[in-house]
């Protein structure tokens, strides 16, 4: 005799992948609920731009450096990786996904010096602008801090010489 209820279904017993994206889903609707609270973005304000050509570091007319990267419903930037001198860093990130929010953000306590400049928020379709100065030669880690767990991080190299 069984001791099921009348009418009650057996539940189907879940495997280790279907645990793994309930946690995700369950972790992405609080990353989700999280990015949406605090009213103010406490980091300054950044320029809008349509930026250039995605990954590729050049100069502008006043001297300083400019890449565009981008970011996705795929939890990558890219490039993941660039390259620049000492100096004036102009950096943009356009979210071209069609249902996350993201940012951008130097992982705190990493690389040779701190860079506080960063994006707190970037919705679908928008694209922002930060610019700072680096001096010291080193890796600078930098991620989505909504998604660092699902691996959306990049380093920004600077060389030893401008």
């Amino acid at each position: 005799m069984s001791s099921a209820l009348p009418g009650a279904s057996e539940q189907p017993r879940r495997g280790p992948r279907a645990r793994a994206r309930a946690v995700l889903g369950g972790l992405l609707l609080v990353g989700a609920l999280l990015a949406g609270c605090g009213g103010e973005p406490t980091l300054p304000e950044a320029t809008r731009t349509a930026g250039g050509e995605v990954g590729t570091v050049t100069t502008a007319e006043d001297g300083v450096q400019e890449v565009v990267l981008e970011t996705g419903d795929d939890y990558v930037f890219t490039p993941a990786t660039f390259t620049v001198a000492p100096g004036t860093v102009r950096v943009t990130v356009r979210n071209t996904a069609a249902q996350l929010t993201h940012n951008f953000v130097f992982t705190p306590g990493t690389g040779p010096a701190t860079i506080s400049a960063g994006i707190p928020y970037l919705g679908p379709g928008d694209s922002e602008t930060i610019e700072f100065t680096v001096e010291a030669p080193g890796d600078y880690p930098f991620e989505c801090s909504f998604h660092t767990a699902l691996g959306q991080v990049g380093t920004m190299t600077v060389t030893g010489s401008p």
